[in-house]
């Protein structure tokens, strides 16, 4: 039977003192630090009374002509009618209520059968009369199934590990949701809290999914390291830019309903948190590439396994800044289209406040990547190799042309492959 290379060997006693010294002080760091930038309060809620929002189901639509009006003489525009509803909550708990068809930017199309939310509206001049309008689609059931067959999915094909990402999956959400934005809507810097929300998401996503070993310590130790860059980065190209921060709707509406929250340092937060998800998938493959190096090939020197596993790093780099750009430019599709339809020179759109925030968004979180390869590489090599020579200090010194011939470098003399040149 072949070694599980999915169990990394243990490291020498002396290897894993070495790293618990290092990284259990940096835990007790950030927890420390999470406790003291821990909201004592929650955010103030937004002015305004909440609106009754009921479930229903659509039993009838009936639709009619538009009636004239002086934007459309004809009577154009619509849908116009009314849709019948089977309320299943509030007041009119099981009776048939009529609403308007739904119209304008965004309004749901509504059909028979079709499970709606429906918002009460009561007149404020007399508040015993009150009226329906549909809100939107109920789409609790159709999420739920979609998030069981994802979970499922995941269990099935990663088994344990796959169980162990979704705990991360859940601790992350836990963690975001339960210090990171608590934390910034109770007027804390965005800053650190983003970084010490980041670290505490590393640290039990990483151990949590890969097990305790001297891998994930690399791991999570290069993972550090390059959040430290990330943000060092950010601040340096926010500042240089002079961006504020308003560089969305989204933000210039936060900034109305809750003046306190320090956008700049929420658009630092913002890299700062979603260049730990491609962080963390870059260092786990470098500390895991040099550790199956070192064990395919054991005569391989620390120098030769850094090179080896830096070419690795280089592929795939090269594939995930593409999909960080990507990223970034499917989720900020509406804004793209609404710049290409500006009628300013193309030097001005570029230099906007809008789209200089999403160019800053993706050098900074492709600078921290590029960063994360050489660090967490040149660490992972340092411990395998310490730990080799420790295990067994008798080795004899590495046969140079097999491990360059390995590695597809060509023994001396012979052809060099063009990955290394390149």
């Amino acid at each position: 039977m072949g070694a599980d290379h999915s169990r990394p060997a243990p490291a020498p006693p002396r290897v894993r003192r070495l790293l618990v010294a290092t990284v259990v002080p940096l835990f007790a760091l950030t927890v420390i630090a999470a406790l003291a930038l821990w909201p004592r309060s929650g955010p103030e809620p937004a002015g305004g009374e909440n609106v009754p929002r009921h479930q229903g189901t659509v039993t009838r639509v009936v639709t009619e002509p538009c009636p004239p009006t002086p934007e459309a003489p004809t009577g154009a525009g619509g849908p116009c009618g009314t849709v019948t509803v089977a309320a299943e909550q509030g007041p009119d708990a099981g009776r048939q209520v009529e609403t308007p068809i739904p119209a304008g930017p965004g309004a749901p199309r509504v059909e028979v059968g079709d499970e709606v939310i429906l918002v009460e509206l009561t007149d404020p001049a007399d508040p015993t009369v009150k009226a329906y309008n549909i809100a939107e689609h109920q789409r609790g059931t159709p999420l739920v199934w979609l998030v069981a067959l994802f979970a499922a999915a995941i269990v099935a094909f990663g088994r344990w590990r796959g169980l162990a990402a979704l705990g991360g999956l859940v601790a992350s959400f836990a963690i975001l949701l339960g210090f990171v934005l608590p934390g910034i809507g109770a007027g804390r810097s965005p800053l650190p809290v983003a970084i010490v929300g980041a670290a505490l998401i590393m640290f039990v996503v990483l151990y949590l999914t890969h097990g305790i070993s001297a891998q994930t310590s690399v791991a999570v130790l290069g993972t550090l390291g390059s959040l430290v860059v990330t943000g060092v980065l950010g601040t340096l190209a926010t500042g240089a830019t002079h961006l504020t921060g308003f560089g969305s709707e989204d933000a210039t509406t936060l900034s109305m309903f809750q003046g306190d929250v320090d956008l700049h340092g929420l658009l630092l937060a913002g890299i700062i948190i979603g260049s730990l998800g491609v962080l963390d998938d870059v260092t786990v493959t470098q500390s895991a590439t040099v550790t199956e190096l070192a064990r395919a090939n054991p005569g391989l020197s620390r120098r030769q396994l850094y090179r080896a596993a830096t070419r690795v790093g280089r592929a795939h780099i090269a594939s995930t800044v593409n999909t960080i750009v990507l990223a970034y430019a499917g989720a900020s599709l509406p804004l793209l289209l609404l710049l290409v339809a500006d009628s300013r020179p193309v030097s001005q759109i570029l230099t906007s406040e809008f789209l200089a925030q999403e160019i800053v968004r993706s050098a900074v979180a492709t600078l921290g990547l590029i960063a994360a390869v050489p660090l967490t590489t040149a660490l992972a090599a340092v411990v395998t190799t310490a730990g080799r020579r420790e295990a067994d200090p008798g080795r004899p010194p590495p046969d140079r042309d097999a491990a360059m011939e390995a590695l597809g470098g060509g023994r001396p003399g012979g052809p060099r492959s063009t990955e290394a040149a390149w």
